[in-house]
C-alpha cells in the first residue's frame, strides 16, 4: 500500500475546531483526502450514536462518487455515524475517530484522545493536547512580537467583564514594562462582544487587534510571534500556539466549576515546559522546547502500525 495514496475521507459535522484536527491529521498521512461535512435527519441529528440503527438515507450530505475510503477520519458526535456506515459498508476499512466517542471504541480501528482525558485501551492512541492544522516555521520570528490569543466563557470558565478588565490591566502592565515590545491582541468566535469591546477601548492605543473584520491574522501569528498570552479557556489554542517552541504564558480565568479534565491538561504543559502561569509576571522571560506537532506524530503511529499489519 502507498501510504501517500491512501483515500481518506476527512469527516466533521463543519465545525471550524473539529476541521483543524481531522485536517492536520489527515495531511500528515496522504495527499489524498476528501473532506465531509456531515448533516442529519432527525432524530439522528439530536441523539448520541448508539440508540438507533444507522441507514444511508439519515445523512443529509451526499457521498462522494466512484470514490472509496481506505481510511475515515472523524471528529464529533455527528461524524460516529457516517465513521460506523462507512465501517460497515467498506471492506477493510481503517475508521479513526478523535476525541472520546463517548461509545464504544471497539467500533473504530484506533481512536486518537488527549491524554488529560485518561483513557487507554488496544486501539487507543494518547496525545499531548489537541491535533491542528498548522505548521512550524522555520524562519525567524519577530523578537518584538507578542501575541495575546483571547477565547471565550465556556461551561468550565468566566469570561465576563471583570475578567475582560483584569485581562487589560495585566497586558498594560506588560507592556508599560517593556515599551517596545508589539503587541497583537486576537479575539476568536467565542468572545462575546462585550469582552471585545472592553479589550478594544483599553488597549485600542497599545495595541494591534482584530476582532473579527478582515483577515484573520492567527496563522500569521503564530508562525511570527516570539512570545504568547493565551487565555486558559482552549485547550486547542495553547495547544496550536505550541507548535512554535516559544513562550506560552497562560492567562488563568476563572473557573465556573472546577475539572480534572483542564487542570490535568495545564498540569501537563507546565510540566513539559511548554506554559507558564501569567498572574504575578510584568516581564516576559524568554525559554523554548521542542515544538509540539501532534498530529505528525499521531500520523507516524498509524502509518507503522498499517505497515506492520502488512508484514
Amino acid at each position: 500500500m502507498n501510504l501517500k495514496k491512501i483515500n481518506i475521507w476527512a469527516v466533521t459535522d463543519g465545525s471550524q475546531g473539529m476541521i483543524s484536527q481531522v485536517m492536520g491529521l489527515s495531511e500528515q498521512i496522504s495527499s489524498n483526502i476528501t473532506e465531509i461535512k456531515i448533516d442529519l435527519i432527525f432524530p439522528w441529528n439530536k441523539i448520541q450514536p448508539g440508540f438507533f440503527p444507522i441507514y444511508k438515507w439519515i445523512f443529509k450530505n451526499k457521498f462522494p462518487k466512484n470514490n472509496q475510503p481506505d481510511m475515515v477520519i472523524s471528529c464529533g458526535r455527528k461524524s460516529i455515524y457516517f465513521s460506523l456506515y462507512c465501517k460497515k459498508k467498506y471492506k477493510n476499512l481503517l475508521n479513526i475517530h478523535i476525541q472520546n466517542p463517548k461509545i464504544s471504541l471497539k467500533n473504530f480501528s484506533y481512536v486518537i484522545i488527549p491524554n488529560h482525558d485518561n483513557f487507554s485501551g488496544s486501539n487507543v492512541i494518547n496525545s499531548i493536547g489537541a491535533l491542528h492544522h498548522l505548521k512550524k516555521n522555520d524562519h525567524k520570528t519577530n523578537p518584538k512580537l507578542v501575541t495575546c490569543i483571547i477565547g471565550g466563557n465556556n461551561k468550565h470558565y468566566y469570561f465576563n467583564e471583570k475578567e475582560a478588565n483584569a485581562l487589560c490591566k495585566k497586558l498594560s502592565e506588560i507592556k508599560k514594562n517593556k515599551s517596545d515590545i508589539e503587541l497583537s491582541i486576537i479575539t476568536s468566535r467565542r468572545t462575546s462582544s462585550l469582552v471585545k469591546k472592553i479589550i478594544y477601548e483599553q488597549l485600542n492605543d497599545i495595541a494591534n487587534i482584530w476582532t473579527g473584520d478582515g483577515n484573520n491574522p492567527y496563522k500569521e501569528s503564530i508562525q511570527n510571534s516570539s512570545f504568547f498570552i493565551v487565555t486558559s479557556d482552549s485547550t486547542s489554542m495553547i495547544s496550536e500556539a505550541a507548535i512554535s517552541g516559544k513562550p506560552i504564558y497562560i492567562y488563568h480565568l476563572t473557573f465556573k466549576r472546577k475539572s480534572k479534565r483542564i487542570e490535568k491538561f495545564h498540569r501537563e504543559f507546565s510540566d513539559l515546559g511548554i506554559t507558564k502561569d501569567i498572574k504575578n509576571i510584568i516581564h516576559l522571560s524568554n525559554w523554548s522546547y521542542n515544538s509540539l506537532n501532534e498530529s505528525d506524530r499521531i500520523a507516524r503511529i498509524i502509518k507503522n502500525k498499517i505497515i506492520e499489519e502488512k508484514i
